[in-house]
């Protein structure tokens, strides 16, 4: 079984982003990028699978522009087995991405297509649903747990009440949860590795998928500055404070 997984470039989320001073984004000049948090948990979650000698291949697939070459490669030295790397410099919507995902996956036709739950930048959580949708597979979305038995998988997904347990068959589409697992860190051999791994590269075009944007972005501001906080002197000044200030309390 091979195994798909989709992994977006991303800002650090360790580094505050600025917005451009037209507020037509955000400024990537010099920023740091890395793989999305989500889908670093959807390749490890690849890895333990195949590492159980329930899959054979693991490749990692991103959209976007040349750099995510550079992703890519951070997958491969996790131990993905190659690459895909579909080259446009738009700026992408989910269902654009969706579609060029479905094509992907009609010519790898992988056993599982895992997604991140969302992206820590657009933090939109529409793509691997649009992708199922698109391509008329089971999904098991926001798992913290993945059980394979053959061709059936058992996900325990979190829901805004708790947890739910679901059956699906495969071929599956899956969404990573924080709490699905914790990725691991690339080894210096497996970094040398990752430089001879392959990456196929094509385009939107080559797979048969028109690009076409559906939204338009009227403004990006950064979120209004919190105010300082005071000291207090006791305790009785801080309940004055919540309740005349605050208002908080009663």
């Amino acid at each position: 079984m091979k195994i798909l997984v989709a992994v977006k470039r991303v800002v650090d989320p360790n580094v505050n982003v600025v917005v451009k001073n037209d507020g037509t984004g955000i400024d990537l000049t010099n920023a740091k990028m890395a793989v999305n948090p989500f889908c670093e948990i959807g390749i490890e979650e690849a890895l333990r699978i195949r590492d159980a000698g329930l899959a054979d291949e693991v490749v990692a697939v991103a959209v976007g522009i040349e750099k995510c070459q550079e992703q890519i490669r951070v997958c491969l030295a996790l131990g993905a087995d190659r690459g895909i790397h579909v080259v446009t410099e738009e700026e992408l919507e989910p269902l654009n991405i969706a579609k060029i995902l479905k094509a992907v996956y009609e010519k790898e036709e992988p056993g599982i297509m895992i997604f991140g739950k969302q992206s820590i930048d657009g933090d939109n959580g529409q793509t691997g649903q649009m992708f199922a949708q698109l391509t008329n597979l089971p999904q098991a979305t926001f798992a913290s747990e993945l059980t394979i038995d053959g061709d059936q998988a058992t996900v325990i997904r979190e829901v805004d009440g708790g947890l739910q347990t679901i059956k699906v068959s495969m071929p599956m589409v899956l969404t990573t949860d924080l709490r699905l697992n914790t990725p691991r860190f690339a080894s210096l051999p497996n970094i040398m590795k990752a430089k001879r791994k392959p990456i196929d590269q094509t385009t939107p075009e080559e797979l048969g998928v028109t690009v076409r944007s559906h939204t338009e972005t009227l403004d990006v501001s950064p979120p209004p500055g919190r105010q300082a906080g005071v000291r207090v002197g006791n305790v009785d000044e801080l309940v004055e404070k919540l309740r005349n200030e605050a208002k908080v309390i009663a």
